[in-house]
């Protein structure tokens, strides 16, 4: 019989992790310090619970979760199961709670909370075997002097560009703050109004520049900006011309804005570098494969841009990086700053980024590359993709049921808003489970899988999904097929 007080009988914090060490309920290994952070706050969690419970004379309906065993046992070998269960499912989503890989299944291609550009097979071997130990970051093997970081992959991107030179630190957002504090700090930077954008993570052009220590001298309207609005602004106190690429919105109708040739003729004139945020980073012209209105660097530099940044784990397709080309003078002022070494890249940004450079310079991007890969994909390809894959799935459907419908695909990380690639998805339904239910159980599989809910059904979309993902898809469902 139970206690008439069941806290009495609420195991102790050592006795539940010497049952949790001595069975095999933990799905991980855990140090017994950790385990005993995690018991202990189990204990607690039940103490709570048993507090919150009526009096045994109340008459009331137990409430809370159920702290005790089947049929509401309130033993002390029943609150110790409950404690250990409690116990092993803690230790589970503390191993999970890390980065880990997942299956995308969105859609998505540069999905920002996934990690956006997934690497190349070649850009993941340089990270484990080039990059992982001691590798010559910093060292110049011929002179076996101190060498300058980055150099490869700066070579690579100027080139790739057609600039005179290039640097790369750690994101766009410090590229951008790098060149805007060597190049204009103390003076004003002009930039048109509609390009005051606000991207992911709270990073506003407005905020950066002031970071920076330029002054910002906004012209024209949200909508329209003429070249003559830039060329009434300059004063003896203008360091630059900055032009924003929107990035994650456009706006559409009554608008105009000078193209970027205009803005470097005028820049020219009046002796100015002219700045470009092109964000997303198309070193490729994309437009023939339906990916419009991003800005291709080479373009940029071809038609006047003095200096120009953007990301390296977007449309170029590689790790988080960002990248300044741009005139030799402008460039080598950035790298010479001292901002520059608190923004550098690390080791294993660089070697990723310079195993994707090489692979767009030998012309094998659509080969290489899964991002662009992906992106170049027609919604025929993928929709052959998805019925091969459901003829698999369909061996072992039990309750599941699938159908290819038609729908959308989307760019993700703030690249190409307005671009919508059609796609071939396989939606999910399931005889006793909402798609909420079917998208969390997925996402509990083994790798993850992460889908998309849409209309009352679950959908995949093969696009992003790796072809030797495709087995680790299958279990995922299979699992979801038994009863």
């Amino acid at each position: 019989m139970p206690p008439r007080n069941p806290l009495r009988a609420l195991p102790s914090v050592d006795a539940v992790v010497r049952a949790a060490e001595s069975g095999d309920s933990l799905p991980a290994r855990a140090s017994r310090e950790r385990l005993t952070r995690l018991a202990r706050a189990v204990t607690e969690e039940l103490r709570e619970e048993l507090r919150a419970r009526p009096a045994p004379d109340s008459g009331a309906a137990a409430g809370g979760r159920a702290a005790a065993g089947a049929n509401g046992d309130l033993s002390r070998e029943s609150l110790l199961r409950e404690a250990v269960a409690r116990l092993a499912r803690a230790v589970g989503r503390d191993a999970a709670a890390g980065v880990r890989r997942v299956v995308n299944a969105t859609g998505v291609v540069l999905h920002t909370n996934l990690g956006r550009a997934p690497l190349s097979k070649e850009a993941r071997r340089a990270l484990a075997e080039e990059a992982a130990g001691y590798c010559t970051l910093e060292y110049d093997l011929e002179t076996g002097a101190r060498g300058r970081r980055g150099a490869r992959a700066e070579q690579l991107l100027a080139e790739l560009a057609g600039a005179e030179d290039a640097l790369v630190v750690n994101n766009c957002a410090a590229a951008a703050l790098l060149a805007l504090t060597a190049l204009a700090r103390g003076g004003e930077t002009i930039v048109s109004r509609g390009e005051l954008v606000e991207i992911g993570g709270d990073f506003r052009v407005p905020e950066v520049m002031a970071q920076s220590g330029t002054r910002m001298v906004e012209v024209g309207t949200t909508n329209r900006t003429k070249l003559s609005d830039y060329e009434r602004a300059i004063t003896d106190q203008t360091r630059m011309i900055l032009r924003v690429h929107p990035s994650n919105y456009r706006v559409v109708g009554f608008t105009s804005a000078p193209s970027l040739a205009e803005l470097a003729a005028l820049a020219r004139e009046r002796n100015l570098p002219l700045y470009e945020d092109a964000g997303s980073g198309a070193l490729l012209d994309l437009a023939p494969r339906g990916l419009t209105g991003e800005p291709v660097i080479p373009d940029s530099v071809r038609d006047g841009a003095d200096l120009v940044t953007f990301s390296g784990d977007k449309l170029l397709g590689a790790s988080q990086a960002g990248c300044l080309v741009g005139r030799r003078a402008l460039v080598e002022e950035c790298r010479r700053h001292p901002l520059y070494r608190a923004l550098r890249a690390d080791k294993l940004a660089l070697a990723a980024l310079e195993a994707t450079l090489d692979a767009h310079r030998r012309g094998a991007a659509f080969d290489e590359i899964p991002a662009v890969r992906m992106l170049a994909a027609t919604r025929e390809e993928i929709e052959r993709r998805a019925r091969a894959f459901v003829r698999r799935a369909g061996r072992e459907a039990g309750e599941l049921s699938f159908e290819i419908v038609a729908g959308h695909s989307a760019i993700g990380g703030g690249s190409a808003p307005t671009t919508h690639p059609p796609t071939a998805l396989v939606a999910l339904t399931h005889a006793r489970l909402s798609a909420d239910d079917v998208s969390a159980r997925l996402r509990a599989s083994d790798p993850p899988v992460v889908a998309r809910v849409l209309e009352d059904r679950a959908v995949l979309d093969l696009r992003t999904v790796a072809a030797e993902e495709e087995a680790e898809l299958l279990d995922a469902l299979a699992a979801l097929s038994r009863p």
